[in-house]
């Protein structure tokens, strides 16, 4: 699957946006597509912090591991996870507009096969279009809900 970048702005400062994509506690709240959230590591959001992760998506429920693998509070997160010969990479990166008075959100996720069969190969060249076009509309409904946290 080929990178997929989206990006919505907000209106609420880089301190709510951060706040609201970082709170994993409530995410299966503020995200329609999260069903649930269970974390596996204590404490606040932070490098290192693990949770597994259950979305619904083509009507199954799949769950993920997945980890912090940079933080750079109010400005960049990635998440990694890594799931049936696949590595994925989703990047949050905050931009503040009008002297921090509104946010640009954007989302970069990436999949990359690690050692792909080939079934998996045949999979993906038949599929791999309707797996990116249901991907970036997971994620830009992220988006939608995420907004509507930060700015309510």
């Amino acid at each position: 699957m080929s990178e997929i970048v989206v990006s919505r702005i907000i209106e609420a400062s880089p301190e709510r946006v951060w706040e609201v994509v970082t709170d994993l506690d409530h995410a299966h709240e503020t995200l329609s597509g999260v069903v649930s959230v269970q974390r596996m590591t204590d404490g606040p959001y932070a490098l290192g912090t693990r949770w597994r992760e259950t979305r619904k998506m083509f009507g199954r429920e799949a769950t993920e591991e997945m980890w912090v693998a940079k933080s750079d509070p109010q400005r960049r997160t990635q998440v990694r996870a890594e799931s049936g010969g696949a590595n994925y990479v989703t990047e949050f990166t905050l931009t503040p507009l009008d002297e921090g008075a509104r946010t640009e959100l954007s989302v970069r996720f990436d999949a990359e096969m690690t050692a792909p069969s080939g079934l998996q190969k045949v999979g993906m060249k038949v599929l791999g279009g309707v797996a990116a076009r249901a991907t970036r509309k997971a994620l830009e409904q992220d988006l939608v809900d995420i907004a509507a946290a930060a700015e309510a």
